[in-house]
């Protein structure tokens, strides 16, 4: 008998920041033959939504409810004490994962995570809203909005993992989340074979930094030259034939803020289509990554009874600004890029001294035929692809499917497809049932109804509405994004905010019709509202620094001084105090003079270094906008000292000072402004050490501190909660 028999095993893969026009079976002709070999074989929906933000759906996507009921109405990184925006999940909600482990499911989550709030981050936890305290058996990955894909912080389980060397040569994040899915699922299948499970795949990519092996990249070396006018024609004529966009449709016209491909000069044009080029050898090494789980699957002979669903979280990001960027650090400091500065970087985009973003010209195309992206209730930011493949489970291999779809229709498709009820106490009421709906009858039926017909939208303050075969859409344009704020068009008050109108059957929402139709538009605004009363939406803020001053800070917060000991292994960033101005290594220097790291934090895209060469104290900082170096002009001699740096932070720049024993031996004033967040994956404060990627060049890790370390002690002069930069850095970590 087979035991797998109406036990399906699930694997979700959940993309990052990838639009609607980007995979081949949606119209792009960037190479995913493995998620092609899906489409065919299962069904593409073409009307499947998300929250337009990345913890908002994967909140939806593990609980079966829309975000804001269960505290993700924002990031999890800003946590605040207003029900929809805690960044906490209740303990109280049934997640995917528990309901399935429960169920006899071996569950396992590899990869992105951003469900745990701010304050529930660092070692000590409180790890109830980690992976294995929503119900996953085993964990690893990271935890954080996004990841250097050269040198990631992870996480395995519980832990930090803490390694002393720099990764092996050829090292990338999205083989390395592979291989350990791979021998999850292979060593899970070899101890219970036939037992099912769930395996929850979320790659950091196609989220920046783009990050990928050179040779994707140059395979296709001139590939975009045409511009990505000419380049979203194209896909939009493929999206047709393929099926994916109704004949009919109208493809949305560009934005003036999006610059016309003709008008760019020719440095221009080769900077952004290498950024392209870069982008697509990215999506196409993620598919061949996707091949090979999927072939091991195939080897264990458990794919026919696979349920894979492939998805995005949001649309394309245009959070690279009208220029892209080289390092994101820079863009999210509000340091201005030019084509002329990307040009100098162009030899190495996407290799390990960047930390890249393409221009928004792209994430405007790669959403095609929507308008706008990710962070907005236009179709661009909140429709993406979604592809369901089950041989045993799916006979019309190859269909489009039109129905309206939701992230919150995922978890009680998989339940229905497992055979698994909500516990009846789970369910008991309405307020606590899930908002989803199955869309398993669609496998089989081309015609089924939808699960539903009405949806609500808010992300960072833009608003729309799904009902009546209507859609309503607000013009508001949300603060904090560098270029946004200045060049798109629309309100940024809330009481001025226009609603735009389209009928359902407009698929690319290219004709308003709300001066023709003001009744339906009032009818859907008063239905908006009570949809964000019920489940709260309310209070709208799109003001970042309100926001931040609202932040819930955990029980037991670093203060503004810690004493940190080598013993206890690097400190998460979120555990030292904000806006550090002093930090002092307590050591001892050997006979033989000194040498090593006795601290860093990040790396060369964004860090802090204090280092010994030759017995004579440096100060590293890579910081937004240039570097500083500072060098002590006395030696460290044999015995005790305290040795480290000063930050000063003054009005209009930064004076950092390298000292021992109390004394200023070096000093350096720079224009530059330090940031609150060196790294917008996160990182770790490393004592006596440095590991993967350096903070500067003059040595290579871990160049170990050849004395001994007591300790080293971080100090803040913080008065306030520095709250626009911090509430940017979550944004652009999403």
């Amino acid at each position: 008998m087979d035991t797998r028999s109406g036990r399906p095993n699930v694997v979700m893969i959940v993309l990052d920041d990838l639009g609607f026009a980007q995979l081949g079976c949606y119209g792009s002709d960037i190479r995913t033959p493995a998620i092609d070999r899906l489409a065919r074989n299962g069904l593409r929906y073409n009307r499947f939504h998300v929250t337009g933000l990345c913890s908002p759906t994967r909140a939806a996507l593990l609980t079966g409810r829309n975000h804001h009921s269960v505290g993700m109405g924002f990031l999890a990184d800003i946590p605040t004490a207003h029900a929809g925006y805690t960044g906490k999940i209740p303990d109280s909600t049934p997640t995917l994962p528990r309901l399935l482990r429960n169920s006899g499911w071996s569950t396992m989550a590899v990869g992105k995570w951003h469900l745990a709030p701010r304050g529930e981050r660092t070692s000590a936890g409180p790890f109830g809203r980690w992976p294995l305290g929503l119900g996953f058996e085993r964990y690893y990955g990271f935890l954080l909005g996004d990841a250097n894909h050269w040198d990631p912080q992870l996480v395995r389980d519980n832990s930090y993992i803490d390694g002393p060397d720099v990764r092996p040569a050829g090292y990338h994040l999205t083989e390395d989340l592979t291989d350990e899915a791979i021998r999850m699922v292979i060593s899970q299948q070899q101890s219970a074979p036939g037992k099912p499970f769930f395996l929850y795949f979320a790659t950091g990519a196609m989220h920046s930094p783009h990050h990928v092996h050179k040779e994707w990249s140059d395979s296709y070396a001139g590939h975009f030259d045409i511009g990505w006018d000419a380049w979203r024609d194209r896909v939009f004529e493929r999206q047709l034939a393929e099926g994916v966009v109704p004949a009919g449709t109208t493809l949305t016209e560009r934005p003036d803020w999006v610059p016309a491909w003709s008008t760019l000069t020719g440095d221009e044009r080769a900077v952004y289509a290498r950024m392209h080029e870069v982008y697509a050898g990215f999506l196409s090494h993620t598919d061949s990554q996707i091949d090979r789980l999927l072939k091991a699957l195939e080897e264990l002979d458990v794919l026919d009874d696979t349920l894979v669903l492939i998805m995005s979280d949001n649309g394309a990001s245009a959070e690279g600004g009208v220029a892209g960027t080289s390092n994101e650090h820079r863009f999210t400091h509000r340091v201005p890029e030019s084509p002329a500065d990307n040009l100098d970087q162009l030899t190495d985009w996407g290799g390990a001294a960047g930390y890249p973003h393409y221009a928004w010209g792209w994430a405007w195309a790669g959403n095609s035929p929507f308008r706008l992206w990710k962070r907005y209730a236009w179709l661009g930011g909140t429709r993406v692809p979604l592809i369901a493949h089950w041989p045993r489970g799916i006979r019309n291999g190859g269909a489009v499917r039109t129905q309206f779809a939701h992230a919150i229709d995922i978890m009680p498709t998989v339940l229905e497809a497992c055979g698994v009820r909500l516990p009846t106490s789970a369910s008991a009421t309405a307020d606590s049932a899930m908002h989803g709906a199955s869309l398993l009858p669609t496998f089989d039926d081309g015609e089924a109804p939808a699960p539903r017909s009405t949806q609500y939208f808010e992300v960072v303050g833009s608003r729309s509405i799904i009902a009546e075969g209507w859609k309503a859409t607000t013009d508001h344009v949300s603060q904090g994004v560098m270029d946004e704020e200045v060049l798109l068009d629309g309100s940024r008050d809330f009481t001025a905010d226009r609603w735009s109108l389209f009928r359902s059957d407009d698929f690319s929402e290219a004709h308003d019709v709300a001066v023709a139709h003001p009744d339906v538009v009032s009818r859907l605004i008063a239905l908006w509202d009570l949809e964000a009363a019920r489940h709260d939406v309310l209070p709208l803020t799109d003001s970042l620094v309100a926001r931040a001053a609202g932040m819930v800070w955990p029980d037991f917060p670093p203060g503004q001084r810690v004493v940190l000991r080598p013993a206890g292994g690097p400190v998460v960033d979120e555990a030292l105090p904000l806006l550090y101005s002093r930090l002092f290594a307590d050591i001892e220097v050997p006979p033989e003079g000194a040498h090593g790291v006795l601290f860093a934090i990040g790396n060369w895209t964004g860090g802090l270094s204090a280092y010994v060469i030759d017995s004579r104290l440096h100060i590293a900082i890579a910081a937004p906008g240039g570097d500083v170096r500072v060098q002590s002009d006395r030696l460290l001699i044999t015995g005790r000292h305290n040795a480290g740096c000063r930050l000063h932070r003054l009005d209009g720049g930064t004076r950092v000072e390298a000292v021992i024993d109390d004394t200023v031996v070096g000093s350096v004033y720079t224009p530059l402004t330090l940031p609150h967040v060196w790294q917008h994956g996160g990182t770790a404060l490393l004592l006596g050490r440095d590991r993967g990627l350096p903070v500067c060049a003059d040595y290579r890790p871990p160049f170990e501190w050849g004395g001994r370390l007591l300790s080293v002690t971080v100090e803040s002069d913080l008065d306030s909660v520095p709250g626009r930069e911090l509430l940017e850095a979550a944004l652009k970590s999403e």
